[in-house]
């Protein structure tokens, strides 16, 4: 199945039609999730975003704000460019750190870190190109502790990665947090349907 690169505004369901199927969709998206999660070391999680993640991003954004027809607009510019084109994986890095005092402090030091992450697909290196809606490094040199990032393939390096011979090291390279992780063949596998 050839995956969907963009919502419009006829896959967004009603409100009251969406409420109805809600719990449904929340747990497969939730199972959905599972195998596209990736932890880098012990403060980092990259989720790679899909058609399906965005379009239950959407509605739980309509939901929540209760915005009606005035919002679509806005969530479907939002969420859109996070949706793989065919030749590229999106992912939304989060450091996760429950402890507001460490959380601030570690976020202070990580300026820059969106400009050094990487893929390596079989020895070939993809750097990770931040989404540049906004900056995600303050002037002071702190980092947003969501960042979103696309890995653009060539024609070859998406058949690589699919390949389940081959490995794949996701990787953040920031001198305050140097941290890799080999990328499980579950997860490959539900990557790899991100290309055309």
């Amino acid at each position: 199945m050839t995956p969907q690169h963009e919502i419009t505004r006829d896959d967004v369901l009603a409100m009251d039609d969406y409420v109805k199927v809600r719990p449904a969709r929340k747990k497969s998206v939730t199972e959905l999730k599972k195998n596209r999660r990736v932890s880098v070391g012990p403060d980092a999680t990259f989720y790679f975003e899909s058609y399906d993640t965005m379009l239950h991003q959407v509605h739980e954004m309509l939901y929540i704000e209760r915005g009606g027809e005035d919002q679509i607009a806005d969530e479907l510019s939002a969420y859109n460019p996070l949706i793989p084109k065919g030749r590229e994986l999106v992912a939304t890095l989060m450091f996760e750190i429950e402890d507001a005092a460490r959380r601030a402090d570690f976020l202070a030091g990580l300026g820059g870190v969106e400009e050094t992450v990487t893929m390596t697909i079989g020895g070939e290196t993809i750097a990770g190109q931040p989404e540049l809606d906004v900056d995600r490094t303050n002037a002071d040199g702190k980092a947003s502790s969501i960042q979103f990032l696309h890995f653009a393939f060539t024609d070859t390096q998406a058949e690589k990665f699919k390949d389940p011979s081959v490995d794949v090291v996701l990787g953040i390279g920031h001198e305050k947090y140097g941290h890799m992780a080999k990328l499980s063949d579950t997860v490959k596998s539900a990557l790899g349907g991100d290309f055309d």
